[in-house]
C-alpha cells in the first residue's frame, strides 16, 4: 500500500470487521487472493473496537488470513493508554506488519459523561509515538470534512494539519455522501505545504443502513436522502438495492476524478459483491471524463418521482471552507483574559509571585504521600470549579486556551473527534469544547497554535496528582 501511494496508483482498501466466523474468513481469503478491484490494487483493512465485544482484534483478524504484509491495521485509542500502543506496535513488528491507521475512536458503548471518565489515547500524540518507534512505517489518520458550522469544520482541518505534523502519511475521510465536501477537502489539501494522499470512505447506502447510520456520530444522512431511499424501497427491495449499488460504483468513479488517492470501501463482504461492483465501475468509468459530467450523473442518481430534490447538507447549516464570521462571546473572551492573567502571575516562572509559588510547591516536603495528597486536593478544589479540572497531573490549560481537555468526555486535547454535529459533542449533552477553543483562538489571533502545537498525551501514572510541582521543574522556555 505504501508503494502504491508513492507511485500515485489509485487504490482500494476494503474494511473488514474481524469476527470469529469461518465463513467470513473464507470470503476474505478469496478477496485477498484476487487482489484488485477494477484493475486497482486492493488491500484489506482490519477495524478496531467498532463492533460487538466478541469481535476479534485487528491483529487476530490479520492472523486468521496469514498476516498478509499488505494489511492495514487500525488502532483505536478508545479506553487505551500509551503502553497499549507500544505493545501493539511490538506485536505488529513481530509479525512483519507495518501499516497502521490511528484513530481516537467513537464513544465507548454504554458510557455516559456523568460516569467515571474513559480515557482515550488521542490520535495526534499516538501518531507521534508510532512515528518515533516505527519511522519507516505507513501511518494514516482520519479527517471528517462533513461539517456545516465554521467552528467544527475549521477545527477538523486544523487538527488534520496537526496529524500531518505528527507523522501521518495519508488521511482517510469519514463516510460521507456530500460531493461538495469531498471537493472542499481536496482543495484544502492542495493548499498545504506538505500535501498527503487522501482516501475517501464509501458504502452502499440502503434505507436500512441509513437508519443505522443515523446513530453513528459524524455521519450526515439528511431527510431528503432518506426520502429518496424510502421511495426506492417502496418500489421494491430489488430496485432499491440496484439503485444504491449503482450509486456506490458511481461515487467511486467520481472520487478518482476529484483526485483522491483511493477509496476505503465499507460494507462489501464477498467476492461476488466485489465483482459486481467492478462491473458498475467499469460502465461509469467508460462514460465519464470530468467532474462536471460526473456531478450531473451523481445528482441524477438521487432523483426519483415522488421524492423531494435531494440535499446533502443539514437544513439548519451550510458552512463552506473560507467562510468566517464567528467570534468568541464576551463571556468567553472575559474568561480567557482573566485565566491568562492568573496563569501569567502564578505560572509564568519569571515574575516574583510565580517564582515564589514555584519554590514553595517544589519543596521536598511535598513528596511525602500525605502532603502530596493534600496538594492534589488543593489544586482540584481550586481548578475544578473554574475549568472542570480532573487533575490529570500534567496541566495543559496554557495550550488549550484555558478550556480544560478533561471536560471533553474523551479527554481530547488536540482537536475534535469526527463525531460532532453542528458543534454538539458526540455525547449530545454539551457543545464540543474544541468549537469553544476555536472561537477563542480566532478572537485572540492565535489560530496557528491549533495547527502547530501538538499537546502530549497524559501518562496514566501522572493522574490524580498535582501538576504544579512538575510544571515548575520543566524547562522555563518550553
Amino acid at each position: 500500500m505504501k508503494q502504491a501511494l508513492l507511485d500515485g496508483q489509485f487504490i482500494c482498501v476494503l474494511e473488514i470487521i474481524p469476527r470469529q466466523s469461518s465463513s467470513s474468513t473464507s470470503a476474505h481469503k478469496k478477496i485477498l487472493r484476487r487482489g484488485h478491484l477494477a484493475g486497482w490494487p486492493l488491500f484489506l483493512s482490519f477495524s478496531d473496537r467498532v463492533g460487538l465485544h466478541c469481535d476479534l482484534s485487528p491483529l487476530e483478524g490479520a492472523a486468521a488470513l496469514g498476516d498478509p504484509s499488505s494489511s492495514l491495521l487500525h488502532f483505536s485509542g478508545k479506553d487505551r493508554e500509551r503502553i497499549d500502543l507500544l505493545l501493539y506496535l511490538d506485536e505488529m513488528k513481530a509479525r512483519g506488519l507495518s501499516q497502521l491507521l490511528l484513530l481516537s475512536g467513537d464513544r465507548l458503548p454504554g458510557h455516559h459523561p456523568e460516569q467515571s471518565p474513559v480515557h482515550y489515547l488521542e490520535s495526534v500524540p499516538a501518531l507521534q509515538i508510532a512515528r518515533t518507534h516505527c519511522p519507516d512505517w505507513l501511518l494514516g489518520a482520519a479527517l471528517n470534512p462533513f461539517k456545516y458550522l465554521e467552528e467544527e469544520g475549521c477545527a477538523q482541518y486544523l487538527k488534520a494539519q496537526k496529524k500531518i505534523l505528527a507523522g501521518a502519511d495519508f488521511l482517510t475521510l469519514q463516510l460521507g455522501f456530500d460531493a461538495a465536501k469531498h471537493l472542499e477537502a481536496q482543495t484544502w489539501m492542495s493548499t498545504q505545504a506538505d500535501t498527503k494522499p487522501m482516501l475517501a470512505c464509501v458504502m452502499q447506502l440502503t434505507a436500512k443502513r441509513a437508519t443505522g447510520l443515523n446513530h453513528v456520530p459524524g455521519i450526515v444522512i439528511t431527510k431528503s436522502m432518506r426520502a429518496v431511499l424510502d421511495r426506492e424501497l417502496n418500489v421494491s427491495l430489488s430496485y432499491a438495492d440496484t439503485r444504491s449499488f449503482e450509486r456506490l460504483g458511481l461515487q467511486i468513479v467520481g472520487l478518482q476524478l476529484m483526485g483522491y488517492a483511493g477509496v476505503y470501501v465499507s460494507g462489501v463482504h464477498a467476492l461476488d459483491e466485489l465483482i459486481a461492483l467492478e462491473q458498475v465501475i467499469g460502465r461509469y468509468r467508460d462514460r465519464i471524463s470530468s467532474v462536471a459530467d460526473w456531478m450531473e450523473l451523481w445528482l441524477e442518481s438521487w432523483e426519483i418521482p415522488g421524492a423531494p430534490k435531494v440535499c446533502f447538507t443539514p437544513e439548519s447549516a451550510s458552512w463552506e471552507i473560507g467562510q468566517s464570521d464567528v467570534k468568541a462571546s464576551h463571556l468567553e473572551q472575559l474568561r480567557y483574559t482573566l485565566l491568562s492573567k492568573v496563569h501569567h502571575l502564578f505560572f509564568s516562572r519569571y515574575g516574583w509571585l510565580s517564582k515564589a509559588f514555584g519554590w514553595n510547591v517544589t519543596r521536598p516536603f511535598w513528596k511525602n504521600s500525605t502532603a502530596a495528597s493534600a496538594l492534589h486536593a488543593l489544586e482540584r478544589a481550586i481548578k475544578r470549579p473554574l475549568v472542570g479540572c480532573d487533575t490529570c497531573g500534567n496541566c495543559r490549560l496554557h495550550d488549550t486556551f484555558y478550556v480544560c481537555p478533561e471536560t471533553c468526555p474523551k479527554g481530547l486535547a488536540n482537536g475534535p473527534c469526527g463525531g460532532t454535529h453542528l458543534n454538539r459533542c458526540e455525547f449530545g449533552d454539551r457543545e464540543c469544547i474544541h468549537s469553544v477553543k476555536y472561537r477563542i483562538a480566532k478572537s485572540v489571533n492565535q489560530l496557528p497554535l491549533l495547527r502547530q502545537s501538538v499537546t502530549p498525551c497524559i501518562d496514566a501514572r501522572d493522574r490524580r496528582q498535582s501538576s504544579w510541582p512538575k510544571w515548575f521543574k520543566q524547562d522555563p522556555d518550553r
